[in-house]
């Protein structure tokens, strides 16, 4: 027996968001399979169903109407996890075979830009993290206001670290992958925050791309323009 073809569609959109839940449109709801729907269905307390899929078992299904999604996404997030939507990108009436669907939205605890989720009396700071064996790179980014703030250190000061998360309370911890093997450090940002920590590829904190994205997003000439020519790790963890 193989998958059928809508089910297989689902498995390759999820591919490229493995450690997300993805919420996938079908008609007027957003529907959950497998391992995701019965994770969301105990998290949101949702009846737990199923779908022939073309094996032999049924696969585990949930599903919440598109209209107020937006409510069950605040609350998976509050709860610590990333959603990703998957939205229908062509009208179901002209599709030949199978409709063409397409991630549109990924939502963590640090990008939550929705004001009616958000306290307005604070920020909602998503931070990142990076470093090498001599320096410490921390920024940190509030996407629903654009506040913005970057600094670096020498690695033997790595416990300024945990000042900043209580100076800034972020909500998610983007770390360079290599700084997440450092067990002591981990260790010390958990005892400081209940904020979501996530490793990132080292790919996303290269030097050349991470200028690249400073330089576009603030359209300016170079990090020079902004004061970060000497601080490296600063606009590593910025980018």
């Amino acid at each position: 027996m193989a998958l059928t073809p809508m089910m297989q569609q689902y498995l390759q959109v999820h591919e490229q968001v493995k450690d997300a839940i993805l919420f996938f449109r079908l008609g007027d709801f957003y529907e959950m399979f497998f391992d995701d729907a019965i994770q969301v269905s105990k998290e949101l307390d949702l009846t737990l169903t199923g779908k022939d899929c073309g094996l032999q078992e049924r696969a585990p299904m949930c599903g919440v109407p598109f209209h107020s999604a937006d409510n069950y996404i605040a609350k998976l997030i509050e709860k610590g996890y990333k959603v990703a939507i998957c939205e229908q990108v062509e009208d179901p009436k002209e599709a030949k075979g199978l409709v063409k669907r397409e991630i549109t939205r990924i939502v963590s605890p640090g990008t939550q830009i929705d004001s009616r989720f958000l306290d307005p009396e604070k920020n909602n700071f998503l931070m990142a993290l990076g470093g090498d064996n001599s320096k410490i790179g921390c920024s940190f980014l509030d996407v629903s206001t654009g506040d913005f703030f970057t600094t670096e250190f020498p690695r033997r000061q790595k416990k300024k670290i945990t000042g900043l998360i209580d100076k800034y309370i972020p909500s998610e911890i983007l770390v360079h992958s290599k700084l997440f093997e450092d067990e002591e450090l981990i260790g010390e940002i958990k005892s400081a925050t209940s904020a979501v920590l996530e490793p990132f590829e080292k790919k996303f904190f290269e030097k050349h791309r991470t200028q690249k994205r400073i330089t576009e997003q603030f359209q300016i000439f170079s990090v020079s323009s902004i004061g970060l020519e000497d601080r490296e790790w600063a606009y590593r963890s910025a980018g």
